[in-house]
């Protein structure tokens, strides 16, 4: 059912598709931070149509450990998926705009790690920007975003947990780089957690 969203333009460099983002950007309308991941898995990976949607990734868990003492907030066990409304309910609450560093990727191979997708077209950062004018941070969560957000905005690439920071339409932001919530990172969920806790009570969401 989630292939009607997932666009592919055929290409005859190297035969590799083009995958353009299938979803907008969430912002709601009191956003003070942007979290940006790189680009969503393959809709056979997704259990919800929205950002982290593969129930085996952990940026949800995370959320609920944070902000609910339950790694299991977010999860309808009974459908074994994201809760999709609980969710958009959640990042309104706490004014977090989510979306991706990407907006067209090609992967140089057919899985989602982040190391073989090469970004064709990244989001357009400081216009995105221009949408959110109470933001004050932007949160990498993993390498690949972080690399994609430090080229956009012309900074250095923070140590995980740490952030840099820069001017963007006369506004300070801080930039701050946290561990991929994938799986596939080797970092415990407590401490993957910890990290994420001490950013959001830095910027004053937790």
């Amino acid at each position: 059912m989630f292939e009607k969203y997932y666009i592919c333009i055929i290409m005859t460099l190297r035969n590799i598709n083009i995958e353009l983002h299938p979803w907008a950007l969430y912002i709601p309308d009191n956003a003070k931070i942007l979290i940006l991941g790189t680009f969503p898995p393959k809709p056979n990976k997704w259990s919800m149509e929205f950002y982290y949607p593969n129930f085996i990734n952990d940026f949800w868990r995370i959320m609920g450990l944070i902000f609910f003492n339950d790694k299991n907030h977010f999860i309808d066990n009974t459908l074994k998926r994201f809760n999709i409304n609980k969710i958009k309910y959640f990042l309104t609450e706490k004014s977090i705009a989510i979306g991706d560093s990407a907006l067209e990727v090609k992967r140089l191979k057919d899985n989602a790690s982040d190391k073989h997708l090469e970004i064709v077209k990244p989001l357009p950062l400081i216009e995105t920007l221009k949408q959110i004018p109470d933001c004050s941070a932007i949160i990498s969560t993993g390498e690949k975003a972080a690399q994609v957000i430090a080229q956009l905005t012309n900074t250095s690439i923070p140590n995980i947990g740490d952030y840099s920071k820069t001017s963007i339409n006369g506004k300070e932001i801080k930039i701050f780089r946290m561990p991929s919530t994938s799986r596939a990172y080797p970092l415990a969920i407590e401490k993957k957690a910890q990290f994420y806790k001490e950013m959001f009570s830095s910027i004053g969401i937790l």
